[in-house]
């Protein structure tokens, strides 16, 4: 089965409300921006909506969140069809997800003056993290961090102001999210290297095999011809891979 040839099984999964509700996350700014001007998002997580939608044949409902976990429970609780975010074994539980079409960087950012140099220096007693509640890097540093103490956000956009109101020691976060918040509040450092690689997906609540099957060949097809590679550079984002093709 090609992604083209939606069956109508799949159709009905996809479609409980008669329409594709896709939420997107604009607290990740690789996925989407949003414009508060218009209340529009715009990113790659929107175009693969959009393409979605069309290859369905249905119309599309946008659900803009502004955190991950956002996302999350909206899958969870059917409120939308289909959503944009991380691979996280404890999401698993609740969702299916498609192998990741991006892959990006979790990386850590400390004031300029910081004796912190290296990644391995910041799990230590006394350190605190700023992260944002439930994404992909505080799950994964909740796993893995046994020394610092983590301090949370409810939202990715906000975790570097909450980093430096509260005067915590490290900031983690999304890459180009880090960057941005470099970009406007000055005095910070970005570490070298990442802390952990992020898989982005598509998920969808569980119990539609026949929906995920069509949107899992759906992702790889947006890979293989080129639609994400070219997504990302017509929105600016850099710095991210286009992932490889699931293994079969």
């Amino acid at each position: 089965m090609t992604s083209s040839q939606a069956p109508s099984a799949a159709i009905a999964e996809f479609m409980p409300a008669g329409k594709l509700r896709a939420a997107i996350n604009y607290g990740n700014a690789v996925l989407a921006k949003h414009h508060p001007a218009t209340g529009e998002v715009t990113g790659v997580s929107v175009d693969l909506a959009r393409e979605l939608a069309r290859r369905l044949g249905v119309e599309l409902e946008l659900l803009p969140v502004d955190a991950a976990n956002k996302s999350v429970e909206a899958v969870k609780n059917q409120h939308v069809d289909i959503a944009f975010f991380a691979i996280d074994p404890l999401r698993a539980a609740d969702t299916e997800f498609t192998a990741a079409y991006v892959t990006i960087e979790g990386t850590y950012v400390v004031p300029q003056n910081s004796p912190i140099q290296r990644n391995e220096e910041v799990d230590r007693n006394g350190i605190r993290i700023a992260v944002a509640a439930r994404s992909a890097y505080d799950l994964f540093l909740t796993r893995n961090i046994k020394n610092a103490t983590l301090v949370r956000t409810v939202t990715s956009g906000g975790v570097t102001d909450m980093f430096l109101a509260q005067k915590l020691d490290v900031s983690a976060g999304v890459k180009q999210q880090l960057e941005l918040d470099m970009q406007r509040l000055p005095g910070l450092r970005m570490l070298p290297g990442r802390f952990m690689e992020i898989n982005q997906a598509m998920g969808m609540t569980k119990g539609k095999p026949a929906a995920i099957a069509y949107l899992r060949s759906f992702v790889e097809e947006m890979k293989a011809s080129g639609f994400v590679a070219e997504a990302l550079k017509r929105h600016g984002v850099e710095g991210v891979s286009v992932a490889p093709a699931a293994a079969h």
